[in-house]
């Protein structure tokens, strides 16, 4: 007998619901529909059922918490979704007038800590490492139901402790690493050299993985195109340990790296390069790093030729929405704005500077792979010089890992490279 098909979901959506539980982590690439799945997961516990045609109500639903990002919150995309379901933040709007339906970003989720016996649904997963979120997260879980929606899990064994803990597969940190870590006995500060136990370790991880076997329409296209640089300025701020930007010397290995990206990242080879790319697109996202960065853009998109183009940007400075003019060039910086987000009116992205870490340029190069697009072939123009950090940031990444500041200082100080 053929398999009966839930019409709203798709067949990877429904397998994933399947297999979800309390405390479990959501796994699917960006773009792969984990906020639609993750709801009806939701739906489904509390009573309720769709299959696209007959709605089946909840029955007594738990008060619904969404703990995503700014940008998310702002463009009501979890409005849209929980409108699928007969469901809304507005109690005019909501077929269930008893239901509390909260949406926030991360930075307020010390306000829901001593919320009970509600549903939690955390939105990119931020649960990693030892601040206030991880902590008001631990706090949380212990009162309410909850599921985690990721693009990238975690890269290190480190990342999991806090859904580990959430779980009670171990007590406290102390005892995780006791039963799992092996530090550096010859650096300064705690250092992971190694984990042991892994065998629990991947068994642990597999109990709260659902991976949502998700198969891409699209195609990715990844250019490098590779632009010059001023090599002498290059070499003297090595040479001399010397900021020519502040006219002072340098003095930590992140202050190196800092005047050596600007160094690369000024040229006007770059410019030139970014300004041949937007020749072949009427509309492109352009990712970039620092302020100075964002400042020369800007001065750029000020000249004559981009007369008719409509310039706007998502940043520390300005959270604009994305252009609906049929010329538009989006300005985005990484850490404001590579996630929660999508759009599908363009098929391109440039990165003006490459991000240090894997994960975030993962996530900014999902938002125009979305299963909704209408494009077919994605392109993404990567620019970047031939100079040592430029190569070593590239090779990081390449590895899925992060590019570190620390090493590459102690390998390249002294090359002149």
């Amino acid at each position: 007998m053929p398999k009966k098909t839930n019409t709203f979901l798709r067949d990877y959506q429904e397998d994933a619901v399947k297999k979800m539980h309390n405390g479990c982590i959501l796994n699917g690439g960006v773009g792969s529909g984990k906020s639609r799945t993750g709801l009806y997961y939701y739906f489904k516990e509390q009573g309720g059922s769709y299959d696209g045609k007959k709605y089946v109500r909840m029955k007594n639903p738990k008060d619904l918490y969404i703990i995503t990002t700014a940008m998310k919150r702002d463009s009501l995309e979890w409005e849209v979704e929980l409108a699928n379901y007969c469901i809304s933040t507005n109690p005019k709007a909501t077929l269930y007038k008893k239901l509390q339906v909260t949406i926030d970003s991360w930075n307020n989720i010390k306000k829901y800590a001593d919320i009970k016996d509600a549903f939690f649904i955390f939105d990119e997963d931020k649960v990693t490492g030892t601040g206030v979120w991880v902590k008001t997260f631990l706090k949380i879980v212990k009162h309410n139901d909850w599921i985690i929606l990721s693009a990238t899990a975690g890269d290190t064994w480190s990342d999991y402790i806090p859904v580990f803990l959430a779980n009670g597969f171990y007590k406290n940190r102390t005892e995780f690493g006791r039963e799992h870590i092996i530090y550096s006995r010859f650096t300064k500060w705690p250092q992971i050299d190694r984990y042991i136990n892994t065998e629990r370790l991947v068994r642990l991880r597999n109990r709260v993985l659902v991976d949502m076997d998700f198969k891409r329409a699209t195609v990715r296209h990844d250019e490098d195109i590779f632009v010059g640089y001023d090599i002498r300025k290059y070499k003297e701020a090595i040479k001399l340990r010397w900021d020519p930007f502040k006219n002072e010397p340098i003095e930590q290995a992140a202050g190196l790296c800092y005047v050596l990206r600007r160094i690369v990242s000024e040229d006007d080879s770059r410019i030139v390069a970014l300004m041949e790319i937007l020749e072949r697109t009427p509309k492109a996202i352009i990712f970039y790093n620092f302020d100075y960065e964002r400042e020369m853009l800007l001065h750029l998109f000020c000249d004559d030729e981009y007369i008719g183009y409509e310039i706007a940007e998502w940043s520390g400075h300005a959270h604009q929405p994305i252009p609906k003019a049929e010329r538009w060039i989006y300005l985005v910086q990484y850490t404001a704005g590579c996630e929660g987000w999508n759009c599908i009116e363009t098929d391109t992205i440039i990165f003006y500077s490459q991000n240090y870490s894997y994960k975030v340029m993962e996530q900014a190069a999902g938002r125009i792979d979305r299963m909704n697009t209408k494009f077919i072939d994605l392109y993404y123009y990567h620019l970047k010089s031939r100079s040592s950090i430029d190569n070593a940031i590239s090779r990081a990444i390449s590895r899925k890992k992060k590019f570190n500041e620390g090493k590459f200082v102690g390998d390249k100080f002294n090359d002149g490279s």
